[in-house]
């Protein structure tokens, strides 16, 4: 009798073992995330270390799967890809699909962004503040911006005046600030502009100062003019379906809420990080940082200003807040410039 109890009570643990495993394998949240930059990015590899976070801090009952460099979805169609749950979460910029954001649009404009960590707190808290319907269709987790665009020549660029004419490599907003200075803009991928330097097709490009280095296109520019009062941002989402997101335990959607807050952080370190290294890489090279003046500055601000009116005009005309987006972004910043 007694070895038959105790056999029944084996085979009765043996059946619990099983059946907890499998409860426990049922709870894994298996989710896919797409991302445009290539996996040795800075900013790629600050999204892995988020992944591996939200795993961490789960107990392993959420896994990530994260495709890299485009693979799952392009840029231009990430933001799709995670409304038809093509990919659960996705990163991409908003410029990429340019007129389908025009709320958030307001903070890529010239606004003279100082550095890459107060890019990252202003989209993410213009954001908050805003909250544009725009992305209602899914859940925003949140939005980073690399440091200030600038201006890298082959000759030197120490007034205004010294752009007139000069075929400088610039695309979308970018495009916009060269034709207002008085240079002429060529649009090409980030990937194209090394070799139309060195060929000089083009005489420069306006791009963060972290491309110096990550692109080597220090190797084939000889300036950079730190025109700090147009820095302009290009931010990005990281955004995840709504459904999925909805179907998560409320335990689990805190506490991705909380690593979302510190990510911001981690994001924004990263892209100052790059910047730092791409200045050293091109003082290294011997090339020459060109600080513009206070005076000198000013003009170059008033210059492009006619961009971020005419994006209130046009935005306040579609019934949209383009004058209170605007008030909120240049708030933000001062805020989180000091």
């Amino acid at each position: 009798m007694k070895k038959i109890f105790l056999i029944t009570m084996m085979i009765g643990m043996a059946a619990l073992l099983v059946m907890t495993g499998c409860q426990k394998k049922e709870e894994t949240i298996e989710l896919t995330y797409s991302i445009f930059f290539p996996p040795t990015h800075s900013q790629c590899k600050a999204a892995v270390s988020w992944a591996e976070e939200i795993e961490k801090r789960s107990g392993g009952r959420i896994k990530i799967t994260v495709f890299p460099g485009g693979t799952l979805t392009k840029a231009n169609q990430c933001y799709d890809g995670v409304v038809k749950e093509i990919s659960d979460i996705g990163m991409s910029c908003f410029a990429y699909t340019r007129g389908r954001f025009p709320v958030m649009a307001a903070v890529d404009l010239p606004h003279g962004y100082p550095n890459g960590k107060v890019a990252t707190r202003v989209a993410t808290e213009f954001y908050k503040a805003m909250s544009p319907k725009e992305l209602d269709d899914v859940k925003v987790l949140y939005i980073h911006g690399h440091g200030p665009g600038l201006l890298h020549t082959q000759k030197p660029v120490r007034t205004v005046e010294d752009v007139k004419g000069m075929k400088i490599r610039s695309t979308g907003l970018s495009a916009k600030i060269v034709k207002a200075l008085g240079g002429v803009p060529v649009a090409m991928p980030q990937g194209d502009t090394y070799e139309a330097l060195q060929k000089s097709v083009v005489e420069g490009t306006f791009t963060p100062i972290e491309t110096l280095k990550g692109w080597r296109q220090a190797e084939v520019v000889k300036y950079t003019t730190e025109c700090t009062s147009v820095g302009y941002t290009t931010s990005m989402f990281v955004v995840m379906n709504l459904k999925k997101w909805n179907a998560l335990p409320k335990e689990l959607r805190k506490m991705i809420e909380e690593v979302n807050e510190e990510w911001v952080v981690v994001h924004g370190e990263a892209w100052d990080k790059s910047d730092d290294e791409g200045r050293a890489y091109t003082v290294s090279k011997g090339n020459e940082i060109i600080a513009l003046s206070e005076e000198e500055n000013g003009r170059w601000a008033e210059l492009v200003s006619p961009i971020i009116e005419d994006y209130i005009t046009a935005t306040d005309a579609q019934g949209l807040p383009g004058t209170k987006a605007v008030a909120k972004a240049k708030e933000l910043i001062d805020t989180y410039s000091k």
